[in-house]
């Protein structure tokens, strides 16, 4: 199995992959949280996806939420040191939603456990207090808040220094943010209105080569081929045919590498909406006729996005497979950092999917993961070692994104 491989090699080369982090951080501003879904297929181990504003923090570790509020504590205070002390948690929509807002209560833990006062608001006018109640029965109440000079302020005169957003901004939200001055962070720019899927995982690659190179493994053991296609309808046939035959393009390209590994797995590739989340606007194709033959049902899943705009931009993705079980289920890992340091992990599972299917579904269950071990033991944590390094490659790439757009989250 690769993982031990990979194990080994940074636990001997753990001075120099610190040394190299350390270079990167410093040149990069990291955004507050970021969750990363990891594959590892026995033959490689790479982030498929990344999201800037994470929603399930319920889920993680117990152990790892008691840490959480430390590590907190430490990005709010190197990012703005003394400067901010109150605090606006801007949430989805989803009043609705008791699992969200059961995630919404362990961001509020984290960041009231880091010694800062912090209110619920949404990024509309409420006229009154909302209290919504999570799936564990908590109440959680969401505050009126106002514009005002290029602020925002309580109705009840409560003035944030910071608005951390749980909103992942699928919505642009222009007008309300027009004339705020307050600092927004992750930054609303990095929202899905117009962050690329294609742009992460260039720099993901980018990144998980030089890593190898470091640790001195094949490269391909930590990247993931991916290629945009920048203008795609569903709907159209010649488009769908476009798209076939790069599917059928890439799947070549794979079996050529597993042939030259002596790997016997049946290669696939995803076809993702380049600005998605939630798991919509995604199919998996064991070949071209798979996107040339899609029923309409199936075009009407692809053409699904938040908000119910239509998907116009994709990515084709080399899939990987999951080799990992959970309780005998198929599971894929997921870490969440806060800054670059690892916050938390659980793993995904799906008894209804196999290892070749995208697990970011109706009926997913989270079993545990501890990535806090690490802080005890790193040599006995060879999966925590493992799927943490990937994910902070994952965090750090994000970090290139904000440097591309010219943001600035520090004071």
């Amino acid at each position: 199995m690769i993982q031990k491989q990979i194990h080994d090699l940074i636990c001997a080369n753990i001075k120099n992959v610190d040394e190299w982090l350390m270079s990167k951080k410093t040149h990069l501003q990291m955004p507050f949280y970021t969750s990363v879904d990891i594959r590892d297929s026995h033959h490689k181990v790479v982030s498929v996806d990344a999201n800037v504003y994470p929603a399930g923090f319920n889920n993680i570790c117990p152990t790892d939420k008691e840490h959480a509020p430390e590590i907190t504590k430490a990005y709010l205070r190197s990012t703005y040191g003394n400067s901010v002390k109150k605090i606006a948690l801007l949430t989805e929509e989803h009043t609705k939603n008791a699992y969200y807002w059961e995630n919404v209560r362990w961001i509020l833990h984290m960041i009231e456990g880091a010694g800062y006062e912090i209110r619920v608001c949404l990024p509309n006018v409420t006229e009154k207090e909302l209290v919504v109640e999570s799936s564990s029965g908590q109440k959680i109440t969401i505050h009126p808040f106002k514009k005002a000079n290029g602020e925002l302020l309580g109705t009840d005169g409560y003035k944030p220094d910071l608005i951390i957003s749980n909103n992942d901004f699928s919505n642009s939200y222009e007008e309300w943010a027009a004339g705020l001055d307050i600092k927004i962070n992750p930054p609303r720019e990095l929202g899905w209105h117009q962050r690329k899927k294609s742009d992460h995982f260039k720099y993901f690659n980018q990144l998980a080569t030089e890593f190898a190179n470091i640790i001195g493994i094949d490269p391909w053991v930590f990247t993931v081929e991916t290629e945009l296609v920048p203008e795609f309808d569903v709907k159209n046939l010649d488009s769908r045919d476009m798209v076939a035959n790069k599917v059928d393009e890439m799947i070549a390209r794979i079996q050529k590498n597993y042939d030259k590994r002596g790997i016997k797995d049946k290669p696939t590739v995803f076809v993702k909406n380049n600005s998605g989340t939630y798991g919509l606007g995604v199919m998996r194709a064991l070949s071209g006729d798979d996107v040339r033959m899609l029923s309409s049902k199936g075009r009407g899943k692809m053409n699904a996005a938040k908000g119910g705009g239509d998907v116009t931009e994709v990515i084709l993705q080399e899939g990987v497979a999951t080799a990992v079980m959970a309780e005998g289920v198929v599971a894929e890992p997921v870490v969440y950092i806060v800054g670059c340091e690892l916050a938390g992990g659980f793993f995904r599972t799906h008894s209804e999917k196999g290892p070749d299917d995208s697990l970011n579904s109706p009926g997913a269950v989270y079993k545990k993961m501890c990535v806090s071990d690490l802080k005890i033991d790193r040599i006995g944590c060879p999966i925590e070692n493992v799927y943490g390094w990937v994910a902070k490659l994952s965090s750090l790439a994000i970090g290139m994104e904000i440097e591309k757009l010219g943001l600035k989250i520090k004071n």
